[in-house]
C-alpha cells in the first residue's frame, strides 16, 4: 500500500504540470487564429491520461487506505471526513470536467472551440484539483510526495 500511496502522491505533480501545459498552450488560441494541431491534441490527451491514471490509483487507495473509514465516526473527524467524502467528491468532479473538456475539443470542428474547451474545462478542473489535494500545510497527514 505504501507504494500506491507514494505513486499517487508523486503522480499529482505530473498531472498538475500536464494540465498547466495544456492550459498555457490553449491561452491566446481560442479565437481560432491558430490551427489545433497534433501537438495541441497530444498535450490535452497526455493531461487526460495522467489524470485518469491518478484517479484510478486514488480509487484503489480509497478502498484500502486506513485514512478512509466507512463509519459514522468519520464525519466527526475532519481528517477522516476529508478523505472519505471531500477529497474524492472534488476529484470526481475535476476528472469529469477534464474528460468533458477533452471530449468536446475532440468533437469540435472549429479550432478556436477546441482550444476554448481545453482552456475552460481544464482550468476549472485544475482549480478543483488544487482545492482537493491534501497539502501538507492543511494537517491531513499528507506529504509533498
Amino acid at each position: 500500500m505504501e507504494i500506491l500511496k507514494h505513486a499517487h502522491s508523486g503522480l499529482r505533480w505530473i498531472v498538475l504540470i500536464a494540465i498547466v501545459l495544456a492550459i498555457v498552450n490553449a491561452i491566446g488560441k481560442t479565437n481560432g487564429s491558430k490551427p489545433f494541431g497534433e501537438k495541441d491534441r497530444k498535450l490535452g490527451l497526455f493531461a487526460l491520461i495522467f489524470t485518469h491514471t491518478q484517479f484510478l490509483l486514488g480509487l484503489i487507495l480509497y478502498f484500502i487506505s486506513p485514512k478512509v473509514v466507512f463509519s459514522g465516526i468519520a464525519m466527526k473527524d475532519s481528517v477522516l471526513r476529508f478523505f472519505l467524502v471531500e477529497h474524492i467528491s472534488i476529484m470526481v468532479v475535476a476528472v469529469a470536467l477534464i474528460t468533458i473538456g477533452y471530449s468536446r475539443a475532440k468533437r469540435a470542428e472549429d479550432d478556436g472551440k477546441k482550444f476554448r474547451s481545453i482552456l475552460i474545462f481544464y482550468l476549472i478542473g485544475l482549480i478543483l484539483l488544487l482545492a482537493g489535494i491534501p497539502w501538507p500545510f492543511q494537517n491531513y497527514g499528507a506529504g509533498w510526495f
